[in-house]
């Protein structure tokens, strides 16, 4: 990196991420590196103010129990600390996107498990062609069916919506 500045909306390493990060939340607190320094010796991780120095100047690599050493005595996750400073600055960003993340594994399972059990019945039916037809229809029926309960309970107006369009909400 160029300067020692992070420019906005770039997304850098996680060591880069923490280097940028342990400066930033030194300097907003107004430590110098010998009190961070103090501070990690105090909760049990080894470290002098020039490594602190080192490491916020990209002349020394960071270790994980380092990390989570900075973590810890920055009060911030492990996750939020390496994460990119603009968006790791905002920690509602970073729960938000771990959100996102998890909802989005949570949906590549789920497909993985469709497809076994979708394979495993056509399988089954392969063997068996005289049900496959009222097994088929079986299976579309019920997947319309929790396709329809699924919409008609994501639509439903909440207690905060109004339930018309340009309808108010009674106010109290």
């Amino acid at each position: 990196m160029a300067d020692d500045d992070p420019q906005e909306g770039i997304l850098l390493s996680g060591e880069e991420n923490a280097a940028v990060r342990i400066k930033l939340e030194r300097e907003g607190r107004g430590w110098s590196t010998s009190a961070v320094s103090e501070r990690l010796n105090e909760a049990g991780y080894e470290m002098n103010p020039s490594a602190v120095w080192r490491i916020e100047n990209r002349k020394r690599r960071i270790n994980l129990d380092e990390a989570i050493g900075f973590a810890e005595l920055f009060g911030l996750s492990l996750r939020n600390f390496i994460g990119p400073p603009q968006l790791a600055a905002r920690g509602r960003a970073m729960e938000l996107i771990d959100d996102v993340v998890d909802a989005f594994r949570e949906t590549q399972r789920a497909n993985a498990a469709f497809t076994r059990a979708r394979d495993a019945l056509d399988a089954y039916l392969a063997e068996y062609p005289d049900i496959r037809e009222e097994a088929e229809v079986m299976v579309s029926n019920a997947m319309a069916e929790a396709a329809t309960s699924h919409l008609t309970q994501s639509h439903e107006p909440s207690a905060e919506e109004p339930s018309e369009p340009g309808a108010s909400t009674p106010e109290t």
